[in-house]
């Protein structure tokens, strides 16, 4: 009995003193770091952190009694060593672990805390793939290398430049962080082009000849995104190798930076090996803290506590220790304990050397990863306070330039107002839709001294020139060929290239290689494939510009109009017996019909009252009218003209009608005598339509295009490589087994018309289209030899180039036949004929007014005779009778009319 009242009061006791330990604070609180102690950034960071620490357990407002002890292991650069320091910590019971700062490591480690449910706060892992979503456990107080490359694709976008060459180390940090750029670069229609890896512990030797290689590419601007280098390795050997000239741009992440600012003033290299060199710096606004903590890293320096200048790095490792122990702050507020516990995983191992088994979990890890996500205050580099993905939700790069040994700041970036020379703290946050418009940088000294914006690419070096295929071509080798005794590439189209070049404001250094085996013309399709596909970096020659063609390579503007034409046999056609009629159209004959009897009708109304030849029977009249303009044209008028009226109509109908009759007898003539073609063939659609057999020039786009878009069987089509084939299957027809016409392009056919009489072209041109230079997609010369042909086209010197080749004997399109001339219109004469109407019209308005001034005197004259008979009509019977008697008052001379005004002026002589 006593014995159970003895175990009573035992677990009594044993439970008061657990409460009571469980409610006290820990007196210290271990977190473990994790760093590379010899380092650009260790050796800023270590003496950061002990000040950190240092603060914290100084002030009084900051866990409350309990001291934060920090545990330091050195990574020593290793992946390996990084892990086993980090089991060594775990093991000492800590509650978050700061670093690393290589990203490798990071990867492994916060597999580490994952499973132990440890807190990793980096603030020198920017790997953008250490994501929340497979590391929750993680967390990164410096910027991400997705931020900066955000901000180096638009510093690129400001330049212009859209290819850039990537210098990067191969491990996750360079891969990841340059995979970023190359997603950041997509979005602004940029890109990579090429990406040279340095090795993880690279030497001289990999740096030359990865430069070396560099340079036999085009793009001249290169992003370097490295390790921290205290010896600048890389710009050392490219300026050994005349790779610090103005040709080049070189454009660096924060590494650089971070290096720059762990020397101090005194101790900094020599920076001409930097000069123009463009590069990132993470942003830090000024405050009277920050100002605070230099001065307090002097007193450091001098006590030999730090043994680096402070960068910026140093600032992230101080406001790293301050959100940790800000967070377990809150933790130990709420919950007062922490504690460990064996994982049953790991219990279920068996017993090793390493003993994992007795790695324990962090009871609190949730708790106190809740508690980091809520850190919100101000330190050293600004606000500190991560968004869901555990980055920093705010921050900004600097944007330095190396000149003159001098680090100058050209501007700023931030995420929501782009480039700007502004500060990020003057500037309105919230703005995310800036453009480019709005982007603004100081100027920036370039390598080589020069403040002009490099072009950021070359063509071509002399080490490796453009290799420009050129068709080797068995016919028509007028435009492009290999010369069999000097093997020389000539032709017209290798002149408008060269010509082209010449006005290139850059070296293009290239040498041709011929394309074929000159038995038989080469396939250009094929040809262009090879450029798409690297094997040559541009094609010249006679390449048509087609769709499929422009899907897979950059053509240049055309240099030569062509077009789809039809070639087929011709013969005299007989003259018809209506052949006169055709120098007019059928409304010009109209037209002139209606004048000749317009003009007649006007003349006998101006002459029938004062000329006895216009007046008589109705019948004669009638004749007079109509053989009186006729006869106008043989200049035989029996009938002379009185009226001045009339004669002045008749100086104008007589120059009209000089001008057509000269008109006519010249088309006319033409007519008879331009050789008059024919064919069955009309047209395209009557080609297609008909089951002819229909040739093509081997290794054109013509028989894909008629088989692809004009739907025409292949078994009609027939392959033809030369102009002596052409003529050969054109004499022979379809029932001799040649064809019945050629189909090829407009410049080919005139060269082989040209030789030729007894064929010609049937129709127009069914398409169009050109020739042009092709390069490899998104070239920059195939811009510039689209700007050097315009002016070449506009200079005349194009035409030139071509009478060269082919306008010795007369140029080919001229010698063709010339087309039937067009029948004279109506509207090659109507400014004659409206003069004409307009002369005439207002002789037989002049005329009318005239004589209704008559007839108006003679009817009062007749109301005031009383002798003359009144009537009483009605007023419709009276206006009929006055436009009777005014057509027989028109009738009556004129002569008689006057005299008899005169009569009754004078009646005394009427009367005797």
């Amino acid at each position: 009995m006593n014995h159970l009242v003895f175990v009573q009061i035992f677990i009594l006791i044993w439970v008061f003193l657990n409460d009571s330990v469980c409610c006290q604070r820990p007196a210290v609180v271990n977190v473990g770091a994790i760093f590379t102690f010899n380092s650009v950034i260790g050796r800023a960071a270590k003496p950061a952190m002990n000040a950190a620490v240092s603060d914290v357990n100084a002030d009084p407002h900051i866990l409350k009694g309990t001291k934060l002890k920090i545990i330091m292991e050195d990574a020593n650069c290793s992946v390996f060593m990084g892990s086993i320091e980090a089991f060594q910590l775990v093991e000492r019971e800590i509650v978050a672990i700061i670093g690393p700062q290589s990203s490798g490591i990071a990867h492994m480690i916060s597999a580490i805390a994952n499973g132990l449910q440890v807190p990793l706060v980096s603030y020198a892992a920017t790997d953008p793939t250490l994501s929340a979503l497979q590391f929750p456990y993680f967390f990164r107080t410096t910027q991400s290398d997705s931020y900066q490359m955000a901000a180096m694709a638009d510093l690129i976008e400001f330049y212009g430049w859209k290819e850039v060459i990537a210098i990067f180390v191969d491990d996750d940090y360079g891969r990841n962080g340059i995979s970023a750029l190359d997603n950041e670069l997509a979005k602004k229609m940029s890109k990579i082009s090429y990406k040279f890896p340095l090795p993880t512990q690279f030497d001289l030797s990999n740096i030359s000849e990865l430069l070396n290689n560099s340079k036999m590419v085009g793009p001249r601007v290169y992003v370097v995104h490295v390790n921290f280098d205290p010896s600048f390795r890389i710009f050392a050997t490219a300026h050994k190798l005349q790779m610090m000239t103005s040709d080049y741009v070189w454009l660096t992440t924060d590494w650089l930076s971070a290096t720059l600012d762990s020397f101090s003033p005194t101790n900094r290299p020599s920076l001409h090996i930097l000069q123009g060199v463009v590069g990132l710096r993470q942003f830090t606004p000024e405050s009277r803290q920050k100002k605070a903590f230099v001065s307090q890293w002097r007193q450091m320096q001098q006590k030999g506590l730090a043994s680096s200048e402070l960068n910026t790095y140093g600032l992230y490792a101080y406001d790293t220790v301050w959100a940790v122990a800000r967070s377990i702050d809150k933790f130990l507020n709420e919950s007062n304990n922490i504690s460990f516990s064996f994982n049953g995983k790991l219990s279920n191992l068996q017993a090793t050397a390493i003993q994992l088994e007795k790695l324990k979990v962090f009871d609190g890890g949730n708790l106190l990863l809740k508690k980091l996500l809520e850190t919100n205050f101000t330190g050293l580099t600004g606000q500190v306070k991560f968004n869901p993905d555990r980055n920093l939700v705010s921050g900004g790069y600097e944007v330095i330039n190396i000149d003159q040994r001098t680090i100058r700041r050209v501007g700023y970036w931030t995420n929501h107002s782009g480039l700007s020379i502004l500060p990020p703290e003057t500037l309105k946050e919230g703005q995310d839709n800036y453009t480019r418009l709005d982007q603004q940088l100081h100027n920036v000294t370039w390598p080589g001294g020069k403040t002009e914006k490099p072009r950021g690419w070359v063509v071509a070096v002399n080490e490796r020139p453009l290799r420009i295929g050129v068709p080797y071509r068995h016919s028509f080798v007028e435009f492009v060929t290999q010369s069999h005794s000097s093997h020389k590439i000539e032709g017209y189209c290798t002149d408008v290239f060269k010509a082209a070049r010449e006005l290139v404001p850059y070296d293009v250094p290239y040498v041709f290689e011929p394309f074929g085996d000159g038995q038989s013309n080469p396939h250009y399709g094929e040809l262009v494939q090879m450029v798409a596909n690297n094997v040559f970096d541009g094609a010249v020659g006679d390449i048509a510009i087609v769709t499929n063609r422009t899907k897979i390579v950059d053509f240049t503007q055309p240099y030569a109009a062509t077009g789809l034409v039809i070639v087929a046999p011709i013969s005299n056609s007989k003259s018809s017996a209506w052949v006169f009629l055709k120098p007019f159209t059928v409304e010009m004959w109209c037209v002139i019909a209606a004048s000749f009897v317009m003009i007649g009708v006007v003349i006998w109304i101006l002459e029938h009252r004062v000329n006895n030849d216009f007046r008589g029977p109705p019948k004669r009249q009638l004749m007079t009218i109509f053989l009186f303009s006729f006869s106008t044209l043989f200049k035989t008028n029996q009938e002379d003209t009185v009226s001045p009226l009339a004669r002045m109509v008749m100086v104008v109908w007589l120059f009209l009608l000089m001008v057509i009759t000269s008109s006519y007898t010249a088309s006319l003539t033409s007519i008879l005598t331009v050789q008059q073609l024919s064919s069955p063939i009309r047209g395209i659609d009557s080609l297609i339509a008909s089951n002819w057999p229909i040739g093509y020039q081997v290794g054109s786009f013509v028989h894909g295009y008629l088989t692809e878009s004009l739907f025409v069987s292949g078994s009609r089509l027939v392959p033809l490589g030369s102009p002596e084939e052409y003529e050969k299957a054109l004499r022979q027809g379809p029932s001799g087994g040649g064809v019945a016409a050629i189909i090829d392009e407009l410049p080919y056919v005139e060269l082989f018309l040209s030789k030729q009489t007894d064929f010609g072209i049937i129709g127009q041109a069914f398409t169009k289209g050109g020739w042009g230079f092709a390069f490899q997609k998104d070239s920059p010369l195939a811009i510039d030899m689209s700007t050097a042909i315009l002016k070449l086209s506009e200079s005349g010197k194009l035409r030139e180039i071509y009478k060269s080749w082919f306008c010795k004997m007369g140029c080919p399109g001229e010698r063709l036949r010339k087309s039937e001339p067009n029948q004279l219109h109506f509207i090659s004469f109507w400014g004659l004929y409206l003069l004409c109407g307009a002369f005439t019209f207002t002789a037989f308005l002049v005329f009318i007014l005239r004589t209704l001034c008559q007839f108006v005197r003679y009817k009062r004259k007749q109301r005031a005779d009383p002798s003359s008979p009144s009537s009483s009509m009605s007023s419709s019977t009276h206006c009929s009778q006055v436009i009777y008697n005014f057509f027989d008052f028109i009738d009556e001379k004129e002569e008689a009319i006057k005299k008899m005004f005169k009569q009754s002026e004078n009646p005394q002589s009427q009367v005797s």
